[in-house]
């Protein structure tokens, strides 16, 4: 290599130079930046830390405090009003004797104490506001969020010879006129106001006569009905019980109640915060229903030959017993009962669009025993006064445990051995799934579902007691589930290199820029459907279509598939694509074990 020689001269650009420079010190900054981001989030992770920390000592505090509450003596009858109560269990509600929970409710709330029930559905919730009422001078405010159940609890106390009376967006105005006079009316006899929690909302008119109600101490006390339905973090969140958290300051003194079959604890610490009820007496009944049986059946592709299970458990299994058939639509309902009717059976169709006297007719029909069974949407049968209700089918798999809960529970009232028993089929998990992603818990909701269906051996019991954050033995049970009766051979497969095959059929679909629906992954896994969707290296499953949804299925809730939305001009639709976890999956060592039955 030649060196320079003398003639030649080296210069220094000075653009260059500044260049140079300036990079350096971007680069500097850039390095300043990163160092700032790391302690940024070193920062926000300690925040993260202190904000749970914070948070569990308040949650901790109110746990206290409710717990000292608890430790009164609470079911006694030595209270001022102790023999009045008992005189109207027996005189008016011609009750003899009051259930477990029932006046130690009753006892707190005539004390001026906010209470949150925590009590199975037919657990008797609604006494605990009516008798309390019937004995008051004043009016007991009864929110509900359901206009079927506040117009058979009205039925009921009508036949008892109690004044009650309701309010709803579409009450007509001389009932509206009545009830607002009777509010301040010193001598008048009214002593239930059933209202939604959406027109106490909208109706400044009702709060300016509660206000004056207050004032003339005509109020005596408010029941929250579902009062789950306050927590975003709820199974059922509903919006306008929001307003309720004005009650407290509006109305101060006046106790409230909440009531719900359903809610872990998370659900009632935010519910007291809510309510600005922190550290009230919180009672909760055991959920466990040892009377109900609980199964889940393989839903047929075929309607046909569903529709023949239904018939012949209608017309064998259930003769001459009364039922309620859930559906999840309208559409579903009005078809089911055609379906059924067609085949003999007497069933009744039930759900919100009908005319109030038409539900009326339906629902009188089905109390008599001239309906078998009542086909509904999910509203129908909340706190229904029918106690030999012997079987309830789902048609369809429930939005979450917690409805599932609820909805079963109407089933053997009276204590009787009476059966619940959800049909279960994937592609009706994603036909929920699009009306209730949006909701902040509704996917998780409805996998948890998804699982309890899925499971092929635990008892159905134990793991409605793990979701509800009770403990109970398999004893418990007492071979009253499908599982527990006939007990299957635990059977595990790695389902690993399965998910890897879905996973092509993905990537290819991805590749032809095409989205897949489950119906459509399935198809392409079996070596059907459109030949584009296909993937020629991926072999058909050794096993049933109904053993590859399960596995589908199994993958979704695990997150190594995920649900993936997109809204079309009528519909929205759920695609599937990789989960979270689907880097997992791509090390050939990998396992996902899975817990099934060949089908």
């Amino acid at each position: 290599m030649s060196e320079c020689s003398s003639k030649d001269v080296i210069t220094i650009d000075d653009d260059d130079d500044n260049e140079v420079t300036e990079k350096d010190e971007i680069a500097a900054i850039d390095y300043e930046l990163r160092q700032i981001e790391t302690e940024l989030q070193k920062l926000e992770d300690r925040k993260k830390i202190l904000i749970q920390r914070k948070q569990k000592l308040q949650d901790d505090a109110i746990l206290k405090k409710s717990l000292s509450l608890s430790r009164n003596n609470w079911g006694g009858e030595n209270f001022k009003w102790s023999k009045n109560l008992r005189k109207a269990l027996q005189d008016v509600f011609k009750v003899k004797d009051m259930r477990p929970l029932q006046l130690p409710t009753m006892n707190a709330v005539l004390s001026n104490e906010d209470v949150i029930l925590i009590m199975p559905t037919g657990g008797g919730k609604s006494l605990c506001y009516q008798l309390p009422a019937v004995i008051s001078k004043g009016i007991t405010i009864v929110v509900s969020p359901l206009l079927s159940l506040m117009e058979d609890q009205l039925h009921g106390l009508s036949k008892l010879n109690i004044k009650a009376l309701m309010l709803h967006a579409k009450a007509n105005k001389e009932n509206i006129k009545t009830i607002m006079n009777s509010m301040i009316d010193t001598k008048s006899d009214l002593k239930l106001i059933y209202v939604t929690p959406e027109y106490m909302a909208k109706s400044n008119r009702f709060m300016s006569k509660l206000q004056k109600a207050y004032e003339l101490k005509r109020l005596d006390r408010f029941a929250i009905d579902e009062v789950h339905c306050c927590s975003q973090w709820g199974h059922d969140f509903r919006t306008d019980y929001k307003f309720l958290g004005i009650l407290k300051s509006m109305f101060p003194g006046i106790p409230i109640l909440g009531l719900t079959a359903t809610a872990p604890a998370k659900i009632i610490l935010d519910v007291q915060k809510m309510l600005d009820i922190q550290g009230c007496l919180v009672l909760r009944a055991p959920f466990n229903r040892p009377n109900l049986y609980y199964e889940v059946r393989r839903k047929p592709a075929d309607k046909d030959t569903c529709l023949a299970m239904i018939e012949n458990l209608l017309k064998n299994r259930f003769k001459d017993k009364s039922g309620i058939i859930y559906t999840t639509t309208i559409k579903d309902a009005e078809q089911l009962t055609t379906d059924l009717r067609g085949l003999q059976l007497k069933v009744g169709c039930y759900h919100a669009m009908l005319e109030a006297d038409y539900r009326s007719e339906v629902y009188a029909k089905w109390i008599s025993g001239k309906y078998q069974a009542v086909i509904a949407t999910i509203a129908f049968g909340l706190g229904i006064d029918k106690p030999d209700v012997r079987f309830i089918i789902h048609h369809c798999i429930s939005k979450s445990m917690e409805n599932f809960y609820q909805e079963s529970g109407r089933a053997g009232r009276d204590g009787k051995k009476s059966a619940c028993i959800v049909f279960f089929r994937l592609p009706d998990v994603f036909k929920l799934s699009t009306m209730v992603f949006q909701d902040k818990v509704g996917l998780q909701n409805l996998y948890k579902m998804l699982e309890y269906c899925l499971d092929q051996n635990s008892c159905r019991r134990n793991l409605i007691a793990k979701h509800f954050e009770e403990n109970w033995e398999t004893k418990d049970c007492a071979q009253m589930c499908d599982h527990c009766r006939k007990p299957k051979e635990k059977k595990e497969l790695n389902v690993a290199p399965y998910c890897r095959h879905l996973y092509e059929i993905i990537t290819n679909a991805i590749q032809s820029e095409t989205r897949l629906t489950s119906l459509k992954l399935i198809d392409a896994w079996f070596g059907k459907g459109a030949s584009l969707l296909r993937v020629a290296k991926v072999p058909i499953p050794p096993f049933s279509r109904e053993t590859a949804e399960a596995i589908t299925g199994h993958l979704l809730i695990n997150g190594y598939l995920q649900e993936d939305f997109h809204f079309s001009a009528y519909s929205t639709i759920s695609y599937l694509k990789r989960g979270p976890k689907c880097g997992l999956v791509s090390n050939k060592d990998y396992k996902i074990m899975f817990n099934y039955e060949t089908y």
